[in-house]
């Protein structure tokens, strides 16, 4: 399995049209060089800084028809920090998938009057749903989830809660495991809608194959502050290993936030979280293929961006504005790496 991954932003500052325009000339040269390589398009994960704005534009667009709209995709509002107002998170791959990536959303007349711990049931059941008849389950074929919040600071203990119930009730405990998960700051389309879930499920994949990754050196279990997720995950499929990292923020192995204040410190210490979890399972960070950064102050990406030009220079990153779940992190991260 060849896998590759790229972010693409415009450079051109003109308006949201002209810059989608751009996007797909860039994509269409990009996809023909893949396809000469034998890879092919696999997902593309939309960053937009005004979904509400800016979805139905998008939606209409070349851009999407001819490209994005062919395979699995998500878009949520998380505004790109360097004022590009849309970029692309595109995995192309030589293989065909051995995975099923789902982007689940609410209508507005399913979340009318219904809080955020309704609406993150509701999301799970339709994952549910959509698991008939397939064999597959939860428990066994769950691998990662991606859970976005409007108003966190507001709606993620109601998401919490939810979260803590359904997986209780699929068996998924303390005892057995979680799934890996970023639960992060992001908006859908429509103003109504508190929360958005992606899901990633592996049909074939066995429990032998599977290795949920610990540091308890750097990272204390997540249930002991009271939510339910796996601080990674290993993936091992025909001899390829794939780690699938949870957003991890400046935590020490007591749960504490560290460094409070400190934008600098604490991405440095959330990336030392990540080289153990990596390391749980065999890899390195050179194994990185992509971090997305997450920043709850877009005032510290100046910042952020020279220290991760420096420090990983040849790992694509993305900067967005998304607020972490705890308000003294700063900074959360969250990354994919392949051996």
């Amino acid at each position: 399995m060849n896998n590759r991954y790229i972010i693409l932003s415009p450079q051109c500052r003109g308006t949201f049209l002209q810059r989608m325009s751009e996007l797909y000339l860039h994509l269409g040269n990009y996809l023909d060089l893949e396809e000469a390589e034998g890879r092919h398009l696999c997902y593309t994960k939309i960053f937009l800084s005004d979904a509400f704005s800016q979805y139905k534009e998008l939606k209409n667009s070349l851009l999407f028809k001819e490209f994005i709209s062919k395979t699995a995709n998500s878009i949520i509002e998380q505004p790109p920090l360097d004022r590009s107002k849309i970029s692309l998170l595109i995995k192309t791959s030589t293989n065909v998938n051995p995975f099923i990536f789902q982007s689940l959303r609410l209508t507005d007349d399913e979340v009318e009057g219904k809080d955020s711990y309704f609406q993150t049931t509701c999301l799970f059941q339709k994952y549910l749903k959509s698991l008939e008849g397939t064999g597959m389950t939860m428990a066994k074929n769950l691998i990662r989830t991606w859970i976005y919040v409007r108003d966190i600071d507001v709606n993620y203990p109601g998401v919490v809660q939810a979260r803590n119930t359904f997986f209780q009730k699929q068996g998924l405990t303390p005892e057995t495991h979680f799934i890996a998960s970023t639960g992060i700051g992001g908006y859908s389309s429509s103003p109504r809608v508190a929360v958005a879930m992606d899901f990633l499920t592996y049909p074939n994949i066995e429990e032998k194959n599977i290795q949920y990754l610990k540091a308890p050196d750097h990272l204390n279990p997540t249930q002991d502050y009271g939510v339910a997720f796996e601080r990674g995950t290993k993936v091992t499929i025909n001899g390829k290993q794939q780690f699938f990292i949870s957003g991890t923020a400046s935590i020490n192995k007591k749960g504490e936030v560290m460094y409070p204040g400190d934008i600098t410190r604490q991405t440095a210490r959330l990336l030392e979280n990540i080289g153990t979890l990596l390391a749980d399972g065999g890899a390195i960070m050179k194994d990185i293929k992509y971090f997305i950064v997450y920043l709850r102050d877009d005032a510290d990406a100046e910042t952020t961006e020279n220290f991760m030009n420096h420090v990983y220079p040849d790992i694509p990153h993305i900067l967005v504005h998304a607020k972490v779940c705890r308000p003294e992190w700063l900074i959360e991260m969250e990354c994919i790496a392949e051996k």
